[in-house]
């Protein structure tokens, strides 16, 4: 029984220590870097409390998963505490703006990406962000590697041409273009 234990608990730390630091940065992309650690912990405690659920064989990916649906609990949970908040006539929380965001680039990044349906939001930034390969990010949204394909592949086109839209460019030439480099042609890894 004890050696059981101790292989659980190895198990667990050798999920922590390879995953911990890139869940951080996922989840500091979707909600801030302040209620980041309140995602991870509640992804790490859903893991440990199933670990026996946890495959082998892409367990970053499962991990993603968890931490998809943590997020969206915690953007439920802002959006219940907002709707009082203005319910009871108090002001909310202020929002800083991101000084790193002033780079011209990252805005225009940021507004193409934000043009985008949530959909294709999400596949993009498990991919090119998160640096999941398909068949993770297939895992993480629950359909088939070739679904997960082509909802890669319109969602580049889309954001490549929103961004050519950005700059002023015709449409009609973003769609014979290459893809912008900001967001790199992803291999089927």
């Amino acid at each position: 029984m004890e050696s059981d234990d101790a292989a659980a608990r190895a198990r667990f730390e050798a999920l922590f220590d390879a995953h911990y630091a890139e869940l951080t940065r996922f989840a500091s992309r979707r909600v801030g870097p302040d209620t980041a650690g309140d995602v991870v912990s509640g992804t790490f405690l859903i893991a440990w409390r199933r670990l026996a659920e946890v495959p082998e064989t892409h367990p970053r990916a499962w991990l993603y998963g968890v931490a998809r649906h943590v997020i969206a609990n915690e953007l439920r949970s802002r959006e219940r505490r907002d709707r009082l908040v203005a319910k009871a006539g108090g002001a909310g929380h202020a929002v800083t703006e991101d000084h790193a965001g002033q780079v011209g680039e990252h805005l225009r990044v940021r507004a193409a990406l934000a043009a985008l349906s949530p959909a294709d939001q999400e596949v993009l930034r498990l991919t090119a962000w998160d640096g999941l390969d398909v068949a993770e990010a297939a895992l993480v949204l629950g359909c088939s590697r070739t679904a997960l394909k082509v909802r890669l592949h319109r969602a580049r086109r889309r954001f490549a041409a929103r961004l050519r839209a950005a700059e002023g460019a015709d449409l009609s030439t973003a769609r014979r273009g290459p893809l912008p480099t900001i967001l790199p042609e992803g291999s089927t890894r």
